[in-house]
């Protein structure tokens, strides 16, 4: 008993670990978020998608999987729920029609601003308590620790 004790008395404190402060606030942060999309109908992977074809105006399947750290399978899942909400189309590539590539229909271009502005009133909710210096400092140090962590993949969940 006395040995645990020992052991016991040797731990840091839980709150002395910043994941432990970085996992409670990415927590809360995400999962309002996920919530407030699924009132939407929308998922955060498919706001992911739906922004990254946004950016690209069209992209094929494998190029959306490779730049959003996902497996073909799981891209084709997310395209294929947003197909069915009629956001996204599927063409051929000019000169090869094997050769798939996805943009955003109409009713997908009118669907992320309303998207958009609930990942803004999600990060003011959560970071408003910031200054715009801390925030800005916040984001340098995360992205540092993300670019010396090699860590690449976009979050999807």
């Amino acid at each position: 008993m006395e040995t645990y004790k020992t052991r016991t008395q040797q731990l840091s404190p839980l709150e002395g670990h910043l994941g432990y402060w970085l996992r409670r606030v990415s927590n809360a942060v995400s999962g309002t978020f996920a919530r407030a999309l699924q009132e939407k109908q929308t998922s955060v992977a498919e706001w992911v998608l739906l922004r990254e074809l946004h950016e690209r105006g069209q992209a094929a399947p494998g190029e959306l999987a490779d730049s959003l750290g996902l497996t073909r399978g799981a891209v084709s899942k997310i395209v294929d729920k947003l197909d069915a909400k009629g956001w996204v189309q599927t063409g051929a590539k000019e000169g090869d029609s094997r050769f798939r590539l996805l943009s955003l229909t109409r009713a997908g271009r009118r669907s992320l601003p309303i998207l958009a502005e609930i990942a803004d009133q999600n990060d003011a909710r959560y970071f408003d308590c910031l200054s715009a210096r801390e925030k800005n400092t916040l984001r340098e140090l995360l992205a540092k620790l993300t670019d010396h962590n090699r860590i690449h993949d976009v979050p999807t969940e």
